[in-house]
């Protein structure tokens, strides 16, 4: 893929170098096109690829002051220009284009604010996707005055609507206070024409109106879940001379603040003197209970009420007006709102960016430093040239490239596909410059060796399923733009899912795993020779691979099953034992080539950076003591399979029996300890000379152990330093020892950790065969009508656990020790990381990364509330 991008942009600027090819000839110009590119040495560049990071220059820029917005807005479009700031001492607040940046600052704000209410309205903003180009410094004015007109006409009708809303309120409450309070007084003159009960007992006992006293009332509202604490205020703070009614009003009232609908209810206190009166209304209003005047006449009520219904339907008519007005306002702008933040964004970007730039000391040229891709270099030049033409500059922009010790940024060219696992690389470091790349071998050997852990093809043909249906599916997804973080994690990795999962399908065909069941496509390699009466008599009975004697027939058919482990293995008793022995070696076996693999670039590296005292006084040391130790022992893995069989070669030294372990024979050569033969008749050594070679061997480790620790200072130690690099002999030898210790050791506890391949294989194994026999086999072998109805609901949760715990659970845990092998046994025997990333100033990622910060802000709001 990278190829044909490659090809793709040197089509599009040999497009761009004819269409200006005339303007550079007929102009004066066509100096000023040398002169863009400096008095630099010719450039020579190699193709792209992600097996190095891309060849950088560090360039120097000098920018008219009248071009530099149109220059970098271009530079902004392309997005290969990664600018260093020249103004690290001077403060944000004392830069030249800072009143530029607070003034688009404010525009964000004001453009944040009529978000915020076109999303409270839940009116759809126009998204078209398109990304229009800056605007130019002239446009801001016009921009500003938009924006300001648009927040200053929404605020005030805003104000009026809240202001409306909040004499209707009133007057609604007003309403039902009239009405309820009407009710009270009813209630009164009913109990006074003669009826019996309570309160008309309490009020004569008190004096009533038949004794002449006056008693008076204030009436109003309160938030329902208030009463009852107001209640208990008054009867304390009164004594118990006060009288409260109090009814609850049915309908929700919207509060105009908040916006919010609350339940209140009507109250009327009854009391007599003006100091209860005085201590009532510091009750309600240390409650925020809202009072309201009542007339003492129902002629009055009934006339007030009148009016109070007059004035509610002249502010229903102006209140839908003014929302009306306010919807269209919020219309209009929700159509042109993306791209007014699209813009607004931008011009941001440009100035915070030119703000890193110097000023000459004539103030009319702006002057840049900038690292930049050597394959890109003309692309960058006619960039520059199109901004030039768009400012209506005479001046063309001037390109040099400056001579630097500093190490450049690391850059790889990724596409969707290698994006995944090139963030695999980053996530434990990212690439120094020009080191070779382990992204590109981890497409393959990431997959491969989560499958050994994974190997089921069953639980694989879902995790395919999965990644192709997004894969199929990519566009429109990507559309949705979601914002769950874990969806997103999948979604990013759907290539390396697929790869995952196909490598998994071909793994469970070799291990014959199909959750946990075998298939028999070829036929077994293995047959019953007994007869059936010796069947029947025996539990258990052992099949008989080598052939007892030459008339009788072996159980063992001669020809291995064609692909993969042989489906007789499923039913076995002995299948863990088989299948132990088998992961273990292969295990070994795979981590032996893969750090050895690790080694072997670690001399690519060190060739390309022409360091040969690290060929011989390292790589040779570290590949000598790993093939002597532990790539021995994967050849004794071998020979012991190839040399060894049942029933032997015509001979009982060959036979199963006087197979020695590997494990024992490894820990004596170590120990130069003598093999001890498992019987009389075998010989203690799998061939002649073993023990010799095996304490050459040894000798040989155990030398390379100096050899890496005291070639390299002894020889380096007179020899000038590159910057950076330890002077110190005695700090040479300490960094040294740490590296001939780590790797030493590293290289016994890495081959140990490989067994994990072996472990996560066998619990991933038993994990799928427990859940089929708890489970699945339930439903399967019920005879009875009603087990093809219960099938289905154990097939459910059998499906359910199978892609939680088996593909979801499991997978995340193979994938993280897939990673480690990676990051620790891998990577560390070659890569550096010690590099920083290429961070190109970009629109199209500054305004992904705005979004993103939006949506983290509204959702922290609606959090919050």
């Amino acid at each position: 893929m990278s190829v044909f991008r490659g090809s793709r942009q040197r089509r599009h600027r040999r497009m761009e170098e004819e269409e200006y090819a005339g303007d550079y000839e007929e102009e004066e110009g066509g100096d000023q096109y040398t002169a863009m590119q400096g008095d630099a040495a010719p450039i020579t560049v190699s193709g792209g690829s992600l097996f190095r990071s891309e060849e950088m220059a560090l360039c120097q820029l000098f920018l008219q002051s009248e071009a530099a917005y149109g220059c970098v807005s271009e530079l902004g479009e392309l997005g290969l220009v990664q600018f260093r700031d020249l103004n690290p001492e001077t403060n944000a607040f004392q830069r030249k284009f800072v009143n530029e940046v607070r003034r688009c600052d404010e525009m964000e704000r004001k453009l944040r604010f009529l978000e915020k209410e076109i999303k409270k309205d839940e009116i759809p903003m126009l998204d078209t996707g398109d990304s229009p180009e800056a605007p130019q410094p002239r446009e801001m004015i016009d921009l500003e005055a938009t924006f300001e007109k648009l927040e200053h006409e929404l605020r005030e009708v805003n104000q009026n609507a809240e202001a409306l809303k909040r004499n209707f309120l009133e007057l609604t409450e007003l309403k039902h206070i009239l009405r309820k309070t009407q009710q009270f007084f009813d209630e009164q003159e009913g109990l006074e024409q003669g009826q019996v009960g309570q309160h008309q007992q309490l009020i004569q006992d008190e004096g009533g109106a038949g004794g002449g006293l006056q008693l008076g009332f204030v009436a109003g509202v309160i938030l329902r879940e208030r009463l009852p604490a107001f209640e208990k205020m008054l009867w304390r703070a009164c004594r118990g001379n006060v009288f409260l009614r109090v009814a609850e009003i049915e309908d929700p009232l919207e509060d105009p603040q908040a916006g919010d609908q609350v339940f209140k209810s009507v109250f009327v206190i009854f009391f007599q003197g003006e100091q209860l009166k005085s201590r009532v209304k510091k009750i309600c209003e240390g409650f925020r209970a809202t009072l309201y005047p009542c007339p003492d006449q129902a002629s009055d009520r009934r006339e007030m009420a009148v009016g109070v219904m007059q004035r509610l339907e002249d502010l229903n008519t102006v209140l839908g007006q003014t929302n009306d007005h306010r919807h269209r306002v919020l219309v209009a702008a929700a159509k042109n709102i993306k791209v007014w933040f699209v813009k607004v964004r931008k011009i941001k970007a440009i100035y915070h960016t030119l703000n890193y730039f110097n000023l000459d000391t004539s103030q009319k040229c702006l002057i840049a430093e900038c690292w930049i891709p050597r394959l890109d270099m003309e692309a960058i030049q006619l960039a520059l040239r199109r901004g030039t033409e768009k400012s209506g500059s005479t001046i063309a922009p001037i390109l040099n490239e400056m001579a630097t010790t500093e190490a450049p940024p690391t850059f790889f060219r990724t596409n969707k596909f290698t994006s995944a696992f090139q963030a695999l690389i980053n996530a434990y470091g990212v690439a120094t410059y020009r080191e070779a790349n382990p992204a590109v071998y981890t497409i393959i050997t990431f997959p491969f060796l989560f499958a050994v852990m994974f190997g089921d093809a069953g639980h694989g043909v879902i995790m395919f399923a999965f990644a192709f249906w997004c894969i199929l599916k990519e566009k429109q997804l990507m559309a949705r733009k979601s914002d769950n973080e874990i969806w997103n994690y999948f979604f990013s990795g759907r290539y390396l899912i697929a790869l995952m999962g196909i490598f998994s399908i071909y793994t469970g065909l070799i291990y014959n795993d199909v959750f946990s069941k075998s298939m028999n496509l070829f036929g077994s390699a293995w047959q019953v020779t007994e007869p059936e009466s010796t069947i029947i008599s025996h539990k258990n009975m052992m099949l008989q691979p080598a052939q007892r004697n030459s008339t009788e027939e072996s159980d063992y058919m001669g020809s291995p099953y064609p692909f993969g482990i042989d489906p007789v293995w499923q039913i076995s008793v002995n299948k863990i034992n088989f299948l132990n022995s088998f992961k273990m070696k292969l295990s070994i076996i795979i981590g032996v080539i893969h750090m050895t693999f690790g080694v072997i670039l670690s001399l690519w590296n060190n060739k390309y950076f022409s360091k040969s005292v690290n060929i011989y006084c390292e790589f040779i040391p570290q590949i000598t003591f790993l093939m002597c130790m532990f790539g021995y022992m994967s050849l004794l893995m071998f020979h012991k399979w190839t040399a060894y069989v049942a029933g032997g070669f015509d001979d009982i030294k060959t036979t199963e029996r006087c197979a020695p372990s590997i494990l024992i024979t490894f820990i004596n050569m170590v120990l130069f300890k003598t093999n001890e033969p498992d019987s009389p008749e075998c010989d203690p050594y799998m061939y002649a000379g073993q023990e010799g070679i095996q304490k050459f061997l040894v000798i040989v480790s155990v030398c390379c152990v100096p050899w890496m620790l005291l070639a390299k200072p002894l020889i380096t130690k007179n020899r000038p330093k590159a910057p950076g690099e330890e002077t110190e002999f005695q700090e040479i030898m300490i960094l040294q020892g740490i590296h001939t210790i780590e790797y030493v050791l590293g290289t016994v506890s890495h081959t140990a950790s490989y067994l994990r391949l072996w472990a996560l294989s066998l619990a991933h194994a038993q994990l799928s065969e427990v859940l089929w026999q708890m489970i699945m086999r339930i439903g399967l072998s019920s005879e009875h009508w009603s087990g093809g109805i219960l099938l289905w609901a154990i097939f459910a949760a059998w499906a359910v656990l199978t892609v939680g715990i088996l593909c979801l659970m499991e997978g995340l845990s193979a994938f993280l020790h897939t990673l480690r092998l990676h990051w620790v046994e891998f990577q560390s025997k070659f890569y550096e990381g010690a590099g920083y990333q290429f961070v190109p100033f970009q629109f199209k990622v500054i305004l992904n990364d705005a979004a993103l910060d939006d949506k983290e802000v509204l959702k922290a709001v609606g959090t919050t509330k």
